[in-house]
């Protein structure tokens, strides 16, 4: 089969248009075949048939739609093939992108599957009823949700550490209270570790309004966010938590009995506090000591005292950016 006529050849097939020539003279061989397949089902069967083909180009593949069907006289007669080329490499691309984001949906929707069965499992373990485990549960369901939000809203690019700190402090405290002070940088988290320090922001809010500087008047609250080398020519982001608070040993009693402890100490100040197993700790205890410097590959140091708290958490450059 030859072709009698053709208008708006595009410009990277093989020939220029000439009268009698063929599929074979105006594209590679694989795809000739496949058009001259589809033309003689045509005439077979007398049904149009359609194709989607890729061509070879220097940078991105260029995908055309193919219409194939019969032209007839008035008598209804076939006297030859109509062929229409529609380009559609911009659709291809876009549906091409669309998978690829389904695909990094589907991952980060498992990892958050993950993160909620972990909660839930760690909270049933330190829970005393089943009143208990769901008031403790919808708090951390709702802060993930919170950090959850951040990240998709940057198009899964994370979420500034400002922003998430207060996306998490303001069931508890305004913005302008001033026994609250945040300094140091805004670095952007990436969305693994924007999920995890969410959660241990959680765990030390809820510790706070309960027993310490947000569950007074007189207490105060500093959050700072440093950088810090890692001796290899990186940055670590130092995430600093300090609350006082005038309480006595008594109004303590209800906290956690396990919080001084540590995994590896990050500085001078805090290198003689006591190790204490957070093995058997409770679930506050183990997603700051455990959990989310587990998640981040980083280390933490979280100690109690009378009157104050004072949490570390040294996080890699990897998890971050600045």
């Amino acid at each position: 089969m030859n072709y009698t006529w053709v208008e708006n050849l595009p410009e990277f097939w093989l020939l220029p248009w000439r009268t009698g020539i063929g599929e074979s003279d105006l594209m590679p061989k694989d795809i000739a075949a496949r058009l001259t397949t589809a033309k003689s089902q045509l005439l077979a069967t007398g049904d149009a048939q359609r194709l989607e083909i890729s061509f070879p180009d220097k940078k991105n593949p260029r995908w055309y739609e193919f219409f194939i069907d019969s032209d007839k006289d008035e008598s209804g007669e076939t006297i030859g093939i109509v062929t229409t080329a529609v380009e559609i490499s911009e659709l291809k691309h876009r549906e091409q992108v669309l998978k690829i984001l389904l695909r990094e949906v589907s991952h980060r929707s498992k990892n958050l599957l993950a993160i909620i069965q972990s909660i839930a499992m760690q909270t049933a373990r330190f829970s005393g009823s089943v009143d208990q485990f769901l008031q403790k549960f919808r708090g951390r369901l709702y802060s993930l949700s919170n950090s959850q939000d951040l990240v998709t809203d940057s198009n899964w690019h994370g979420a500034a550490f400002r922003e998430l700190l207060h996306s998490q402090l303001e069931k508890y405290i305004h913005p302008k209270d001033p026994r609250l002070t945040i300094t140091g940088k805004d670095v952007y988290l990436f969305p693994g570790a924007a999920l995890h320090v969410g959660l241990a922001f959680h765990e030390l809010i809820v510790n706070s309004a309960s027993y310490g500087a947000l569950a007074c008047e007189n207490g105060s609250l500093t959050i700072s966010a440093e950088l810090e080398p890692d001796g290899e020519g990186e940055m670590d982001l130092i995430i600093h938590w300090k609350e006082t608070s005038p309480a006595t040993e008594n109004d303590l009693s209800g906290r956690p009995p396990d919080i001084l402890a540590t995994e590896n100490h990050m500085h001078d100040e805090v290198s003689d506090l006591k190790i204490k197993s957070y093995e058997t700790s409770r679930f506050g205890s183990a997603v700051l000591l455990r959990i989310v410097p587990q998640a981040v590959s980083g280390t933490a140091c979280y100690r109690i005292e009378d009157k104050s708290v004072e949490y570390y958490l040294r996080i890699p450059h990897r998890n971050f950016d600045f």
